[in-house]
């Protein structure tokens, strides 16, 4: 009798404040959120791993293998949206909310209990690594442009600041006449360099 391995290869991508660590790991886990919040070890073991700098041109580094420390990852990444797990149904709502885990930024939507003060919601999240699903991510400082993701895992430890987030739309672009130029912008995104209205400088 032939019996299906219980181990499946799952892709990883991680972001350290240095590094971006893209690879396969072997578990038993469906989620990436489960394989780092699971672990056995205070580190992952990567196969096929490519090291990239953040903020370097240089070409990435690859190895068979790699030990990445859990405490040192800031978040991992995947295309993947996120599935329930059968016969864990918790109602929960999502909730739009900022993290800033320098040097990275993270919007996206939080999975809260329902029944709950945003407060209270906010206070129950006690895994190391939470979901933010929908996200998009970037470092103004590294010159790390915006990417989207279906999931970014956010270490708890890590992170400086977690808070709702709401986008403010200025009237004028609801009314279809946006002007050339507007102090508003997202947290951590540079100003419009574009033209200014005259006399301002």
């Amino acid at each position: 009798m032939v019996f299906e391995s219980s181990y499946r290869t799952i892709p990883m991508t991680l972001y350290t404040e240095q590094f971006v660590v893209r690879g396969t790991i072997q578990t038993r886990q469906h989620r990436v959120t489960d394989i780092l919040n699971d672990a056995d070890q205070r580190f992952l073991v990567l196969e096929e791993v490519s090291m990239e700098e953040l903020g370097s041109r240089e070409r990435p580094t690859r190895a068979d293998y790699a030990q990445v420390n859990l405490a040192s990852i800031l978040f991992a990444v995947s295309l993947q949206a996120i599935e329930p797990v059968r016969g864990l149904r918790t109602q929960k709502v999502s909730e739009r909310a900022l993290v800033s885990i320098p040097p990275f930024r993270v919007i996206g939507n939080l999975h809260l209990l329902s029944e709950r003060s945003l407060r209270d919601s906010l206070a129950e999240l006690q895994a190391q690594f939470v979901p933010v699903t929908d996200a998009v991510f970037w470092s103004e400082r590294l010159g790390e442009a915006r990417q989207s993701a279906a999931m970014v895992a956010v270490n708890q430890a890590r992170a400086q600041i977690l808070a709702p987030f709401r986008e403010v739309i200025p009237a004028a672009d609801l009314a279809g006449t946006a002007p050339s130029w507007s102090p508003t912008r997202l947290p951590g995104l540079p100003d419009d360099p574009g033209p200014r209205p005259p006399g301002s400088f």
